[in-house]
C-alpha cells in the first residue's frame, strides 16, 4: 500500500499555546482510534509562535486524509471542543488550508 504525506495549516488564537498542547496531550482515545482506523499515523502539529500558525503533517497509508472525516460525530465533537481557541468555520471545523509539498528527502 502506498504511503502519502498530507500537510495543512490552521490558526491558533493568540495566547492559547499551552491550552492547545494540553488538550492534545489528552486526546480522546476514540479520536485517536478513529484516525488509526482510517490509516492516519505519524501525525504531528507544529506551532509558529510568531504568527500562531499551526502546521500539521500526517502520513497516510491508503486513500484520504483526516480532512475526509468531517462527517464523523467524534470529529465534530472535537471541533466544538477546540473552537474556542482556534479560528473556525461556521460548522466549528478549523479553518484549514492544504499545503503543497515542494521538497521531500528520504
Amino acid at each position: 500500500m502506498m504511503e502519502k504525506i498530507a500537510a495543512f495549516k490552521m490558526k491558533l488564537k493568540p495566547g492559547f499555546k499551552e491550552e492547545y498542547k494540553r488538550r492534545h496531550d489528552l486526546i480522546w482515545p476514540e479520536l485517536s482510534a478513529l484516525l488509526k482506523q482510517n490509516n492516519i499515523h505519524d501525525y504531528s502539529i507544529f506551532l509558529d509562535e510568531e504568527t500562531d500558525i499551526l502546521f500539521a503533517v500526517q502520513k497516510i497509508s491508503g486513500a484520504g486524509t483526516s480532512q475526509d472525516l468531517s462527517k464523523n460525530e467524534i470529529v465534530k465533537r472535537w471541533w466544538v471542543y477546540m473552537a474556542d481557541i482556534m479560528d473556525t468555520n461556521a460548522d466549528h471545523s478549523p479553518v484549514s488550508k492544504p499545503l503543497e509539498m515542494v521538497f521531500h528527502l528520504d
